[in-house]
């Protein structure tokens, strides 16, 4: 076998659409810039870009969105081995529209289903999961067979043999709610809360690490109060529990009753999508690196920064020496 990977993730990949315009409804865009896009992947990108070997288990379209994701994959250094293609179904694409500071509405195409969600258990290799240094899924992977079942087997086949973290990464419509890539999902958010809640709980009794803002959070636990989601997150099995409270910063609390607690970092906020995917990806090179709370989370936080001072996600990500150079001016 090959030497370990630094990090796997497994989820949602494709394509961003991005406007090239800020402050427009895509209804007045005129230009687009494309970009490798899905959570689980710009982490693994997030990662690389700190100097990491990464890899993403995922699969798109046989199409040339399919063809561009490989390559922008290995542009990236990221490897692409587990990312397979899936006949008769497109590899999925994502609009947003960019209104600075705090308004990135995500549009997401993924009908009749997104190829990401066509990942089968057998199709894993376990050994690579088990020996990985760190195993990150996100909740979208739960949301539909046969990537729910797929996902809950890599946490089981796993075993904790290392940190494993839990993006709960919440997205309503995937489960049945209305809204935004968070939030309550409108009329019917209670419902897809409930529908989600089991399969959430199902995964946190294989992880280490929680990651996910409040909204996240409340899907796991069923509160919204910081500390408590943590504590609650802390109970259901995990190890860290990592809560991001956007303009109040971020809650990182363990299990041996470390806790660190940092306001954000203040940036220029150009598009805030992707914030949270470098801030993942930096947390995965703090752990691997063995630092404490607070220096990573400061750390992440800056990455996280960096990223929402630039229009897209993936090339967006700071390598290790933009980090040090971002901390170093504050």
């Amino acid at each position: 076998m090959t030497e370990p990977y630094d990090l796997i993730t497994m989820g949602r990949i494709g394509v961003d659409i991005y406007p090239l315009q800020t402050g427009v409804p895509l209804a007045r865009v005129e230009t687009f810039g494309k970009f490798l896009g899905g959570s689980a992947t710009n982490v693994a990108v997030a990662a690389a870009r700190l100097g990491r070997r990464s890899a993403v288990i995922s699969r798109t379209g046989r199409d040339p969105f399919g063809d561009y994701i490989h390559q922008a994959l290995r542009d990236f250094g990221v490897d692409d081995l587990w990312v397979t293609p899936v006949d008769g179904l497109p590899t999925p694409v994502t609009f947003c529209e960019i209104f600075p500071p705090d308004d990135f509405p995500l549009y997401f195409y993924r009908r009749p289903k997104a190829p990401d969600l066509v990942i089968h258990p057998e199709e894993l290799d376990l050994d690579a999961l088990a020996a990985a240094r760190i195993f990150w899924i996100t909740g979208t992977g739960l949301c539909e067979e046969p990537s729910r079942g797929a996902t809950l087997a890599a946490l089981k086949a796993r075993g904790k043999a290392g940190p494993t973290v839990f993006d709960l990464d919440w997205r309503p419509m995937f489960w049945g709610g209305e809204g935004g890539a968070s939030g309550d999902g409108g009329a019917t958010g209670a419902a897809a809360m409930a529908a989600a809640r089991p399969y959430y709980e199902a995964a946190l009794r294989h992880a280490t690490v929680a990651v996910g803002n409040v909204d996240e959070a409340e899907v796991a636990t069923g509160l919204r109060d910081p500390k408590a989601c943590a504590q609650a997150l802390l109970e259901l099995g995990v190890e860290l529990a990592v809560i991001k409270q956007g303009p109040k910063g971020v809650l990182a609390v363990h299990r041996d009753g470390r806790t660190a607690e940092l306001p954000p970092t203040p940036v220029e906020v150009v598009n805030g999508l992707g914030a949270g995917d470098s801030f993942g990806g930096a947390l995965c090179h703090g752990l691997l690196a063995g630092w404490d709370l607070e220096p990573m989370m400061r750390y992440a936080n800056a990455a996280g920064a960096i990223v929402a001072s630039r229009l897209a996600c993936s090339s967006a990500m700071p390598t290790a020496d933009e980090v040090d150079a971002f901390l170093a001016e504050r």
